[in-house]
């Protein structure tokens, strides 16, 4: 298929179709209101459902009743968006149901701004909302990765019951950039024989996250943990960057990662060995990655459009074998370059 250019939030929107979605339910908020636009135009055409919810919190619960039906759903907000719809994505986890959610992050906290941020990064990889859960967040680079991602996320989410969420910033969003739609490669799904189809011949299904008996809750959630181990192995994404005989490894997902490439390929220019590991999972955390990484590296430096939230990944990561430093910007501003190289020449001693 040749290839397209497209705005990210758009594309998005075109991946989940691909992928079989046809069920969108949403609200509107800067900076991905592109995609909720785009399936009011598109899901019409493909014989889909699209609707606008009176608010995010009916938004999330129409996605809890469409997922507990079979049907592949998906919805979109940003960051005071998604922070409403924390209750029922506690509640779809809880219930084991396949959906996947997008957040375009503006930066906060509070109503924030539009711009560009990172500061999201927590509330997602933690769990926003309450009880032992866990979402499975991809944190693309490129509006192609948005597209890839998006359609595995459809497989991923059936494959565990779970849902799973796409973590981007308004960069992504906004942005235009050639992508084509390759379907991945197919995983062995089971039959939703657990979905609230219709009783005819069998017994009724029941979909729900309420447990009062603590015996049966625990077991439950016991469960849940199991899953999520099975997870934390099979679905740790990363990209490693000059990093074969790196003395600095620099730690940055989405956005910033396209700058710190940058700054890597400035840093090598300048004798220094500098390398990139890009987070493309959030959760699980790629902790594989550092296990890959030569013994010449002698620190890491965080590079985050936020206070500084993954770097608290880092640091468990790394568990003190080596210095973790951290750079950020907030509030929309998109760190430098020019910023992250004198960060990275500090870090290593300022004598370079």
């Amino acid at each position: 298929m040749a290839k397209q250019l497209m705005k990210g939030n758009e594309a998005i929107g075109e991946a989940a179709i691909t992928a079989g979605c046809r069920h969108f339910f949403g609200y509107p908020i800067t900076p991905q209101n592109e995609l909720p636009q785009y399936m009011s135009r598109r899901m019409p055409q493909v014989d889909g459902v699209f609707l606008q919810a009176e608010s995010e919190v009916s938004a999330i619960n129409m996605v809890y009743g469409a997922a507990g039906a079979g049907a592949r759903v998906m919805t979109s907000s940003s960051s005071p968006g998604i922070s409403l719809k924390q209750e029922g994505i506690s509640y779809i986890a809880g219930a084991e149901l396949p959906c996947v959610i997008v957040n375009i992050i503006r930066g906060g906290p509070g109503l924030g701004g539009i711009q560009p941020a990172q500061s999201d990064y927590l509330q997602a990889t933690k769990g926003g909302g309450h009880g032992d859960y866990r979402l499975i967040v991809f944190g693309p680079a490129s509006v192609q990765e948005m597209v890839d991602m998006t359609m595995e996320a459809f497989d991923i989410a059936d494959y565990y019951r779970a849902p799973v969420l796409i973590l981007g910033d308004g960069v992504l969003g906004q942005m235009m950039e050639p992508v084509e739609f390759n379907k991945p490669k197919s995983r062995e799904l089971k039959p939703k024989d657990w979905a609230t189809t219709g009783a005819a011949g069998r017994g009724p299904n029941i979909i729900n996250s309420l447990a009062m008996q603590p015996e049966k809750l625990e077991e439950h959630n016991w469960r849940l943990q199991e899953k999520y181990k099975q997870i934390k192995e099979n679905e740790q994404r990363f990209e490693l960057y000059n990093c074969d005989d790196a003395e600095l490894v620099l730690v940055a997902y989405g956005t910033t990662s396209r700058i710190v490439k940058s700054a890597v390929n400035q840093l090598r220019e300048h004798g220094i060995k500098a390398g990139l590991l890009r987070p493309i999972s959030l959760w699980p955390f790629p902790e594989k990655a550092f296990a890959q990484l030569p013994d010449s590296v002698k620190a890491f430096l965080a590079v985050e459009m936020s206070a500084g939230q993954m770097v608290e990944d880092v640091r468990l990561t790394v568990n003190g074998a080596r210095p973790v430093e951290f750079f950020g910007r907030t509030g929309g501003m998109i760190p430098s370059p020019t910023e992250i190289i004198e960060k990275a020449k500090a870090v290593l001693g300022g004598d370079r």
